[in-house]
């Protein structure tokens, strides 16, 4: 057998320690028709519900999905179909940023105003999970996977909040973990879509087709979409071409079954 053949995407198999887990972030009443259309997308490379929503209680303190049965609903329809629900957030919005240090520069270049668990002193970042996984876990029916910041961001308040609630999973840029333990459970960075400026999305793009080529061989890929990525179709065509590359050799899982291998 030839190396081209071994090259070739007809060669390409899935193989059993091989995940892709792909999540929509910014779900919330304000991005509804978006997510739906997002939902939609990824179904045809993964499967309906082999994917994950991370949800915003009160995005930008506007949108709250207490008081709105309609959306209450969707979420729980979405749940019952099997799709994994975190916690993301309270508001999604940084309203405690910092003003000098490495928290400062984090805030300031690596999201837009929305690293809302940066910063946040402990009682804070405890009340805003505590209050956020009751309400997302009551509308849904049934526990919430874990809880993943916004902009995954996360300063010691917030680790902290999260191994006293137990939250079962979390993520970061880089890694999965276990946060009452700390027990990382995949490493390797998360390939997702900047739509903002010309400057992101390009430079974004370029990551993805960098992504494509050079982690074929990660055990675990995760691919994370975000509503304002239906804005631009060359988004829309790299967020295919990811999922239907590694799709090819990465099966479609559950951020759940992470645990289970590990148990």
């Amino acid at each position: 057998m030839t190396s081209a053949t071994l090259s070739s995407p007809g060669a390409e198999r899935r193989l059993p320690d091989r995940r892709l887990l792909v999540s929509i972030h910014d779900v919330s009443p304000r991005f509804e028709r978006e997510v739906d259309l997002l939902a939609d997308r990824l179904a045809r490379h993964v499967g309906p519900a082999k994917f994950a929503m991370l949800v915003i209680p009160d995005h930008w303190r506007g949108a709250p999905i207490a008081g709105n049965a309609a959306f209450g609903r969707r979420l729980r329809d979405w749940a019952d179909q099997g799709i994994e629900m975190f916690l993301h957030g309270w508001s999604h919005k940084d309203e405690t940023p910092a003003t000098e240090g490495l928290a400062a520069i984090k805030g300031k270049h690596m999201t837009a105003g929305e690293g809302e668990f940066l910063n946040l002193p402990h009682a804070e970042a405890l009340a805003r999970m505590r209050e956020g996984k009751a309400l997302v876990e009551d509308t849904i029916g049934r526990p919430v996977a874990g809880f993943i910041a916004p902009a995954w961001l996360y300063g010691e308040g917030a680790h902290a909040a999260m191994r006293e609630l137990g939250f079962a999973l979390s993520e970061d840029h880089m890694k999965v973990w276990r946060p009452v333990s700390g027990e990382v459970l995949a490493k390797g960075p998360v390939i997702t879509w900047a739509s903002r400026s010309k400057a992101r999305i390009a430079s974004s793009l370029f990551a993805a087709t960098l992504g494509r080529a050079a982690l074929p061989f990660t055990r675990t890929i995760r691919v994370a979409v975000h509503p304002g990525d239906t804005t631009v179709p060359a988004l829309l065509e790299s967020i295919d071409r990811t999922l239907a590359r590694f799709a090819r050799t990465h099966t479609p899982s559950r951020y759940g079954a992470l645990n289970e291998a590990s148990a």
